[in-house]
């Protein structure tokens, strides 16, 4: 029997349909050994905002900005004032801004980003950064982490956060990395804070809440969650690991307690073209509306470098 949440849920099959766009990826990119990933859109007044990041030489990273129009999704103006973040010069992130997270406050109208914020000297942690609406321009909340890495399954970092808000609730899901390697120990947790006050922020004690489906395709680490609310049900794209591959997988939850995985698992996996720029390996599945449709960023790779596309719902 059909339980209300279920009848009025996005179909799992939704989810496991996005096909790359057939031409324009990546969407953003830099001649390697660059990197232009990390990349977060929201949608403001018909445009598209690109929130995406550039790993320059010596694994520094800033924040740059872009904008689309909805009725195109790749014809792509770059802000001439890039980068709009940049590392501090004595904060917990002098190294490396990361991972924004753009959306908008409800309560006072203004556009907040979680990003991740890489110190010298200290592991990666979650920070805010405010606008007024000019999504080119960002101020810092605050100049220490509002999720520090704190715990023991955070020990290295607590970071690569996504949101939604529901009623007077953010709620973030974000990486623990407990050692200091990309691709074990890395797990998904959750936390929230009140639309009143966006720095708040309150970790699940159950932390961490997700660790892999049980399945082979991501039995050595969780990463990347993005977070999308459904009119039921809260869902979440993440990067699952192998210890090879890099491929996303879905699933969903009422309370961020218990998933239920995609049967479809995993929904997107490297693009079986050796010359493909993510035939190596995808991550970072950000899903947003479009109108009456659904489409979604994520980051490619090949080699050694990550790149960004665009995946899209087409009609057959």
């Amino acid at each position: 029997m059909e339980t209300d949440a279920e009848k009025d849920a996005i179909p799992f099959e939704l989810f496991a349909s996005f096909k790359r766009i057939e031409t324009g990826n990546p969407i953003i990119a830099l001649p390697p050994p660059l990197w232009a990933a990390a990349t977060h859109a929201i949608i403001v007044d018909g445009t598209a905002h690109y929130i995406w990041c550039k790993r320059d030489h010596g694994v520094r990273w800033l924040i740059m900005h872009a904008t689309a129009p909805i009725s195109n999704l790749t014809d792509i103006t770059q802000d001439a004032r890039n980068p709009i973040i940049e590392p501090s010069a004595d904060g917990f992130d002098n190294a490396a801004v990361e991972y924004p997270f753009p959306f908008r406050n409800p309560v006072d109208g203004k556009f907040y980003m979680y990003y991740r914020g890489k110190g010298e000297t200290t592991p990666e942690q979650t920070g805010l950064l405010v606008s007024d609406g000019d999504l080119g321009e960002w101020q810092r909340v605050q100049h220490t982490p509002v999720i520090p890495a704190d715990t023991e399954h955070e020990r290295h970092g607590s970071t690569h956060p996504s949101v939604a808000v529901e009623g007077d609730t953010i709620h973030i899901v974000y990486t623990g990395k407990a050692t200091r390697s990309f691709g074990e120990g890395l797990t998904m947790c959750h936390a929230t804070a009140p639309t009143s006050d966006p720095a708040a922020v309150t970790k699940n004690p159950a932390n961490p809440v997700f660790t892999g489906s049980g399945e082979t395709w991501d039995s050595k680490a969780v990463r990347e969650t993005e977070l999308f609310k459904g009119p039921q049900y809260f869902h979440i794209i993440y990067g699952g690991f192998d210890g090879e591959v890099w491929r996303m997988g879905h699933v969903r939850t009422l309370d961020f307690q218990t998933f239920e995985p995609n049967p479809y698992n995993p929904i997107f996996t490297p693009s079986d073209d050796p010359e493909a720029f993510d035939c190596d390996g995808v991550l970072t599945g950000q899903i947003f509306e479009v109108g009456d449709t659904y489409a979604m960023l994520y980051a490619g790779k090949k080699g050694q470098e990550w790149q960004t596309g665009l995946a899209t719902i087409r009609e057959d």
